[in-house]
Order: C-alpha cells, then structure tokens, then sequence
C-alpha cells in the first residue's frame, strides 16, 4: 500500500494536476487556442524534446530501435485484435480502428515515463511515441478521411527531428552547450502544454454512450496489457526498458484520433468521446497497481 500511495502521489498527481488546470480553463472560458498550441508542440516542442533527449545519450542506438520495434509490433497486434472485436461488435472500422489502436503515449504516456523513470525512461518512451505518431500521420489520417495521403508525413518536423536524433545517436555526437540548452528550453514546453491541451480536450468532448464506452476502453486496456507484457518477454526487455515499454501499451486512446472521427465519421463521434473518457479514467486508476506490483 505504501507503494501504491508513493507512485499516486509521485507520478499521478502531478499529471492528473496539469489535466485538471486544462479542465479548469475549459470550464472557466479562459481563452485557449488548442489548434495553436498544439501545432506549438508539434512544430517546436516535440523536435527539440526528441533531439535533446536522445543527443544527451541517455540511451543507446540498438535498445532505443528495439523499443520502437516492440512498440511497431504492438500496434500491428492492436490492429488484428481491434480489428476482429470491432468486427463482432459491429462497429465500423472507419471510426473506431485508429482511436482503438493509437495509444496516448505523448500526452500522457512521457510524463508518466519521465516522472517514473527519469531521461532513461523518457527516452524510451520517445522510441514507442515516435512510432505511434507515424500511426497518426498514416493509418490514423488516412482510414477515417477514405483516402491515403503521404504529405502530412512529409511536411512534419517531427519526422525530420527523428532522423537527425537517429544520427546523433548512431555517431554519438553530442550537440554543443548552448545549443543543447536552447532544445532542453524549448523541449520542455512539450509535456505541460500537452497536458493542458489534454484537459481541456476532455472538458470539451461530446459524449455518447458511458456503455459502450465502458465495453471499448476496457478491452483496449485488456489488449494493452496482455500485448505488453508478452512482447517485452519476446523481446527480452528488462529493467527500465521493460517497465516504460508496458506502461506505453496501457496507456489511454489518443485524444488526436477524435478530431478525424469527429470530421469524416461525425455520427460515431460522441461514441469515441466516451472511449477517451473512460479510457484515461482507467489508465489513472490501473497506472499506480501496474507501477507498484506489475513491474
């Protein structure tokens, strides 16, 4: 019990405290423009936290791959095993394959890293990330508009930032002092704004039905912790990598996936509203048990 109540209080709290202000400035009517600030983070946050962590060599290259090769191999496994449940609920792929599929390893899934296993685990996390915003840029994009479009990989400085790290790592060059500290400056306003952007996306959904919601967030936690544990046995993971590769796969739908559903398959929107919902709220119960007993 005494370490359940320490990771609540050290990892939950603090991100349950940043979602909660999001919630608030939503309920309060305090102007917060999340197209901006998130095309903030994505444009400038999320780069100089990828170059910045990983040019710091807190990890090396091949464990850095491997994680995102068991994080890869995951959301392959997610897509058959999504696919299949859909399929028996009836449920249209369109709408519920990427928000079932994708987790939310930026907006909560780093902090719960970084908090719980310092630039080691962030760094990991980063590596399970990465591959799931290629997921959002792909799969994610391209099923609920009807159409496959490779400019929204192209265009985002995420993937660039990506390479460059990939080669920071692989010469293991560090980048000068100034520099560096202008990333860590500018990579730091990633996980609280996300954070915010997260609560206030919560604040501001359209819910359907609790039920089903209920039904879908609890077989994708299921999904999650099965896949994770076993993959990080297939891949041999242990320790830090380990740990921080099953919290990635339990963590909640992504939030992102609700603004396709909402554009191009608006009649299921409230539906993968209450998926979101119930989903995060699982993850903050299930998060300090799997921290405690679990790794």
């Amino acid at each position: 019990m005494i370490h359940l109540l320490g990771h609540f209080a050290n990892v939950v709290l603090p991100v349950a405290l940043c979602v909660l202000t999001g919630v608030a400035l939503a309920r309060l009517g305090v102007p917060f423009d999340r197209k901006m600030i998130g095309g903030l983070v994505q444009t400038v946050g999320y780069p100089t936290l990828i170059i910045s962590n990983l040019s710091a060599g807190h990890v090396a290259l091949k464990p850095f791959l491997t994680t995102g090769a068991a994080a890869a191999a995951a959301i392959a496994v997610f897509v058959c095993a999504a696919g299949l449940f859909l399929w028996r609920m009836r449920l249209p792929l369109r709408a519920f394959i990427a928000p079932m599929t994708l987790n939310n390893a930026g907006n909560i899934g780093l902090p719960v890293a970084v908090l719980s296993f310092g630039d080691e685990g962030l760094s990991y996390a980063l590596a399970f990330m990465i591959v799931v915003m290629i997921g959002v840029f792909t799969y994610g994009t391209w099923v609920p508009k009807g159409r496959v479009s490779v400019r929204g990989i192209l265009t985002s400085p995420v993937i660039y930032a990506i390479v460059v790290a990939l080669l920071l790592l692989y010469f293991q060059v560090k980048l000068p002092k100034p520099l560096a500290s202008g990333f860590d400056i500018l990579g730091g306003i990633a996980i609280p704004l996300m954070l915010l952007i997260l609560g206030h996306s919560l604040a501001s959904l359209r819910l359907s039905s609790l039920r089903r919601g209920l039904v879908l967030a609890g077989f994708h936690l299921a999904m999650g912790a099965i896949t994770g544990f076993a993959l990080a046995a297939l891949f041999g993971f242990t320790g830090t990598q380990r740990a921080v590769f099953i919290l990635m796969t339990l963590m909640p739908v992504a939030v992102s996936s609700y603004l396709f559903v909402e554009l191009y398959a608006s009649e299921h929107a409230g539906d993968v509203a209450s998926l979101i919902l119930v989903s995060t709220l699982l993850t903050v119960a299930v998060v300090p048990f799997v921290l405690a007993f679990g790794l």
